[in-house]
């Protein structure tokens, strides 16, 4: 039950992280079209939104971490997969991103297999409990 919350909070924290990240890059790329890479960089650094979204994403990373502390990776990884489900909806719905019926029909594919993994169990047996 520990392992399930830490992943829920943690992908929802990367699908939010992604957007604001998206949102505020976008903002300061429009905002210098023709500027160098580091003034690009640097307007970036100065953005409130660059720094929720990258605050969200390190969320995240921490939340991911713990949890791969104790559960198997053959676990973990998976099941934050349904994290691209919500960054393509969350791409849709507050970017006004155009997703194509492939896009919707490979997260539903990713959805499944989420769920496939996650009837699989938090924790399998060490290989050396097995010799």
């Amino acid at each position: 039950m520990k392992t399930a919350a830490v992943l829920i909070i943690a992908i929802i924290s990367q699908a939010i992280g992604n957007v604001y990240l998206t949102k505020g890059m976008k903002a300061v790329k429009a905002a210098s079209i023709d500027d160098a890479l580091m003034s690009t960089a640097l307007r970036a650094a100065g953005s409130p939104t660059v720094w929720l979204g990258t605050a969200l994403l390190i969320v995240f990373f921490v939340l991911y971490s713990a949890a791969l502390s104790w559960a198997d990776l053959s676990f973990v990884l998976p099941a934050t997969a349904f994290g691209y489900v919500l960054n393509v909806a969350a791409g849709h719905y507050f970017l006004n991103e155009s997703v194509s019926p492939a896009r919707w029909a490979g997260s539903a594919i990713i959805t499944l297999g989420v769920f496939l993994v996650s009837r699989s169990g938090v924790r399998t047996i060490p290989r050396a409990e097995l010799l």
